[in-house]
C-alpha cells in the first residue's frame, strides 16, 4: 500500500469565550454545553464563505465529560450550534491536554488527507462538574502497589513534589504568580484578549414581587474574571499552604479553577480555496510524553523537546511560548530545566491569573497564541501544558 503524502493543516479561526471563575464566577449557571455551542457558532461566523455541511468532524477536549458535559459534548453542541445532521462529533480526554489535543487531532486528519475542513475546540464547567467527577471510584490496585500510589495524588501534592525536588521557593513561586497576575491585567488594559475573545450574553430571570412577574436580566461578558488588581508579594505571602502542612503550593499560587470554552477551525489548502478562506496560522506538529505521576507537572520538560525534534525547530526559534500555569512550581522547574526565555513564557499572563478551565484550556490558548502571535508579528509559538497521572503536551503553531 502506498504511504500517504502529508499536506498543510491551515487554521482559519480560532476563538474563545472570557474565562468565568468557578464554582461561583459569571459561568456558574451556564452550562458548559452551551459555551461549546457559542464558540462554535462564533468561529463559523468568522468564515462567511464556509459551508457548514462541509465539516468533516468536530472533536471537542473535556477533561470530565459527565452530567453537563457528557452524552458526547461535541456532537451535541454541533447539533444545538445548528450545524447539519451530516457533521459527526466526537469528544477526547487527555485531562488538562484534551482542548491541544482535540485541535492536533482534528490538524492530523487534514494532514493526511482524510478530511478538508476540520474544527477542534474544548470545554469545561468546573462550577456543574467538580475536579474528578461526581463519582470517584478508583481502582483499589492503585492503593496496594507503591509504584502505582501516585496515580492518586492530588494535584497540588504534585506540586509540592516538584518544588520539592527542584528546589522551588515559596518566594520565587508567589513572584511568578504576581508577574502572571500583572501581565493579564496589562493585557486586558491594552486590549490584547479582543480579537479572540466572542462575547457571552447571559441571561437570568428574576421574579419582581412588586409586578408578580419575572424579569429577564443580560449582561454581557466580554472579559476574563480571574485577574485580580492589586496582587502583590506581601498579600500572596501570607497566605497559608493549601496541600501539605509545611509546603509552598498555596492558592495564590497556583491555577484557578475555571468554566470556558474555545474553538479552532482547521482547514486544507483546497478547502481555503474553495471557500474563499484567510488562513491565520498553520499547524506544525504535536506531542506527548510521560513522567512520573507523582512530579505531573514536570511533563513538558520531555514534550517539548519531542515536538521540537518533530518540526525541524530550534527552541530559541520558538517566539512566543503559552506555558500552563497548572502551579508556579511547575512552571518554574520546566522553565528552569529547558531554559526558557521568561520574556516568551506567557507574555499576556497565565492560567494563575487567567484561569484553567480544564479540558478547554488547550484550545483557548491556541487563540490567544494565533491571535497575540499575528498582533506583534512573530512566527512560531508553542501551547504546552503538564497533564494528570504524568504527562505533558505540547504543540507547535506558525502564524500567517
Amino acid at each position: 500500500m502506498a504511504q500517504k503524502q502529508t499536506q498543510d493543516a491551515y487554521i482559519v479561526a480560532a476563538v474563545r469565550t472570557p474565562v468565568g471563575k468557578a464554582p461561583r464566577g459569571m459561568f456558574k449557571n451556564v452550562r458548559p454545553d452551551d459555551l461549546l455551542v457559542h464558540v462554535l457558532k462564533s468561529a463559523l461566523a468568522q468564515c462567511p464563505g464556509l459551508d457548514p455541511s462541509a465539516v468533516d468532524d468536530v472533536i471537542a477536549g473535556c477533561a470530565m465529560p459527565e452530567a453537563e458535559q457528557g452524552i458526547n459534548v461535541a456532537r451535541v453542541a454541533l447539533l444545538m450550534a445548528g450545524l447539519p445532521n451530516n457533521v459527526p462529533g466526537m469528544t477526547v480526554n487527555r485531562f488538562c491536554a484534551s482542548g491541544l489535543q482535540a485541535v492536533a487531532l482534528a490538524a492530523d486528519r487534514i494532514r493526511l488527507g482524510e478530511a478538508d475542513v476540520m474544527v477542534g475546540a474544548g470545554t469545561e464547567s468546573m462550577s456543574m462538574v467538580p475536579m474528578m467527577g461526581n463519582k470517584i471510584a478508583m481502582n483499589p490496585e492503585i492503593f496496594l502497589h507503591s509504584e502505582n500510589v501516585s496515580i492518586a495524588y492530588g494535584m497540588g501534592m504534585t506540586g509540592e513534589k516538584v518544588a520539592q525536588r527542584w528546589k522551588i521557593s515559596r518566594e520565587s513561586q508567589d513572584e511568578f504568580a504576581v508577574t502572571s497576575h500583572t501581565r493579564a491585567l496589562e493585557a486586558i488594559s491594552a486590549g490584547e484578549f479582543e480579537q479572540e475573545i466572542t462575547p457571552y450574553i447571559i441571561e437570568e430571570r428574576r421574579p419582581d414581587l412588586s409586578s408578580h412577574e419575572v424579569r429577564i436580566m443580560t449582561a454581557i461578558r466580554n472579559a476574563d474574571e480571574g485577574p485580580r488588581p492589586g496582587t502583590n508579594l506581601e498579600a500572596l505571602s501570607k497566605l497559608k499552604p493549601v496541600f501539605a502542612a509545611k509546603g509552598s503550593v498555596t492558592a495564590g499560587n497556583s491555577s484557578q479553577m475555571s468554566d470556558g470554552a474555545g474553538a479552532v477551525i482547521v482547514v486544507s489548502e483546497a478547502a481555503l480555496r474553495r471557500f474563499n478562506l484567510t488562513p491565520i496560522g498553520r499547524f506544525l506538529g504535536f506531542a506527548v510524553a510521560g513522567v512520573p505521576p507523582e512530579i505531573m507537572g514536570v511533563g513538558p520538560i520531555k514534550a517539548i523537546p519531542k515536538v521540537l525534534q518533530q518540526v525541524g525547530l530550534r527552541q530559541d526559534a520558538i517566539d512566543w511560548i503559552e506555558l500552563n500555569e497548572a502551579f508556579a512550581a511547575q512552571s518554574l522547574a520546566v522553565i528552569g530545566d529547558l531554559g526558557l526565555d521568561r520574556a516568551k513564557v506567557n507574555p499576556l499572563g497565565g492560567a494563575i491569573a487567567l484561569g484553567h478551565p480544564l479540558g478547554a484550556t488547550g484550545a483557548i490558548r491556541v487563540a490567544t497564541l494565533l491571535h497575540g502571535m499575528r498582533r506583534h508579528k512573530q512566527k512560531y509559538g508553542m501551547v504546552t501544558m503538564c497533564i494528570g497521572t504524568g504527562m505533558g503536551a505540547a504543540g507547535v503553531f506558525e502564524a500567517l
